[in-house]
């Protein structure tokens, strides 16, 4: 999904700074971009929901119809929906790129995966919303490990405070295996996702 919008303003808009560059700025200036950042404005219960689902979206980097799409499977199954649809956002590839280590944002792990630098099993998939199950295996491909965005990656500049309890990651490789379903109390994204599910419920 291309986001035209500045990460920095984007992220002042949200609340939550979106990017580990985007962090000074947010810092700088927490309030939101504009004239009119500073002013109060009232806070309606649609304005809450709406920016709570607009917060998470923009953590995964995906398109409003492929949120509602997200929204709808975690709707059909079992347990609490919003706990179903954070974790089905986070078995998303191009997250667990991300988590893994392999890519410094989500909009570099879109990107790695987009441009067919990583297989699943062994197969290149260049779906960043591809579904991983576990004990499936996500690997930089061969051709693509001498790059220097993943050169960088394997000294592991990126891991920090990444490291997923659900991955077990070989960072030197460039390789790592989802051994389970993540619970939700392990996903480090901002967000209160029942007001996500009022929204869509409304």
């Amino acid at each position: 999904m291309n986001e035209s919008r500045p990460k920095a303003k984007l992220s002042r808009a949200l609340g939550i700074p979106l990017t580990p560059k985007c962090v000074k700025y947010f810092e700088r200036r927490p309030y939101p971009p504009g004239v009119h950042g500073r002013a109060r404005r009232k806070e309606t219960d649609y304005k809450v929901r709406l920016l709570e689902k607009q917060r998470l979206r923009h953590q995964y980097n995906v398109s409003e119809v492929q949120m509602r799409r997200a929204f709808t499977e975690a709707h059909r199954g079992t347990g609490k929906t919003g706990e179903r649809l954070v974790v089905g956002l986070e078995t998303r590839l191009d997250a667990l790129v991300l988590r893994a280590g392999f890519a410094r944002t989500i909009y570099q792990a879109r990107q790695a995966v987009a441009h067919g630098h990583i297989a699943v099993d062994g197969r290149k998939v260049d779906r960043p919303s591809y579904r991983v199950v576990p004990f499936q295996t996500i690997e930089v491909r061969p051709k693509s490990k001498d790059k220097t965005p993943f050169q960088i990656a394997a000294t592991g500049t990126h891991v920090g405070a990444r490291t997923a309890p659900y991955l077990s990651t070989s960072i030197a490789d460039l390789r790592t295996t989802l051994i389970r379903l993540p619970e939700r109390a392990e996903i480090p994204v901002l967000c209160d996702e029942q007001l996500v599910v009022e929204f869509y419920s409304r």
